[in-house]
């Protein structure tokens, strides 16, 4: 059992169990998440800071950069702690005007499972997420052939546990009629609460669901609350999201993403902030 004074206490992916705060690395790479960061030192410094601080939960994907973010991860963190645990997730590509073209058909899913293993360094990847939907947003479909895919590998030994992302409640529901899910990650926050009753569901089975872009798609009224109430509370709008993220269900588990070592521990405060009744009541309000 791992032992964290993170804020939110830890979480069960299967027989994993992680710190419900943990860290996405998708920002270590240059703009638009596409080649190799401006400081290649400030990167590995944040995830070594993030290990340091007691992360266990450290989100990436092949994509990244590509190919980036995996370098840096193995570079500054390998061999592992024991304690570690790296989610990737595939079925997408980058191409050269910086899109994600999916890649979900068979071959494609196999060549990243394995060049995901290559790059981390490991001989088994304890969590995979199956991209599903486009840059937009999930899209309906069935995800059979992808996953069952995945399960392939899974029982080839090369994955521990699987999980969705960009994923419709249907996909969701499809997924695990195939075989068992450990988390979904899909875009939720504040003002995008469109997965309210899949978070509840899912928490009832056990089942994580780690939220993208915390503060992603606010409207301006929707951010004049957050700060409003950010204000008060003498915090960052980013701060009150996290911590509303925490409290809004014992199932969710964070990834905020940075490349700076100061901005993660800004990140870890924040996240602790003590929201009242009746903050919670006016939080709210934003996605109503």
């Amino acid at each position: 059992m791992v032992s964290t004074s993170l804020p939110g206490g830890t979480w069960t992916l299967g027989d994993l169990t992680v710190t419900r705060f943990g860290y996405g690395a998708m920002q270590l790479a240059g703009p638009w998440v596409m080649g190799p960061p401006a400081d290649h030192g400030g990167a590995l410094a944040v995830l070594r800071a993030a290990v340091e601080l007691g992360i266990t939960h450290i989100d990436t994907s092949e994509a990244y950069g590509p190919h980036v973010t995996n370098q840096l991860i193995r570079e500054a963190l390998h061999p592992y702690p024991d304690s570690l645990h790296i989610v990737t997730k595939v079925g997408a590509n980058r191409d050269q005007q910086g899109g994600w073209p999916p890649a979900r058909d068979p071959e494609s899913l196999r060549r990243s499972v394995h060049e995901n293993l290559e790059t981390l360094g490991l001989d088994v990847l304890d969590l995979v997420n199956l991209r599903l939907g486009d840059a937009a947003g999930p899209q309906p479909g069935s995800v059979a052939e992808a996953f069952e895919t995945l399960v392939g590998l899974q029982q080839q030994g090369l994955i521990r546990h699987l999980g969705v992302s960009n994923a419709t409640p249907e996909q969701v529901a499809e997924a695990q009629a195939i075989a068992p899910i450990v988390c979904v990650q899909n875009m939720y926050n504040l003002a995008h609460r469109q997965d309210d009753e899949l978070i509840d569901a899912l928490a009832e089975e056990g089942i994580a669901y780690v939220p993208f872009f915390p503060l992603g798609g606010f409207s301006p009224l929707q951010s004049s609350v957050l700060s409003t109430v950010a204000a008060r509370l003498e915090a960052t709008p980013m701060s009150v999201a996290l911590a509303w993220l925490l409290r809004r269900s014992p199932n969710i588990l964070l990834i905020p993403g940075t490349s700076s070592t100061t901005h993660l521990r800004e990140n870890i405060a924040g996240a602790a902030l003590p929201l009242s009744d009746d903050d919670l009541t006016e939080l709210d309000k934003i996605g109503r």
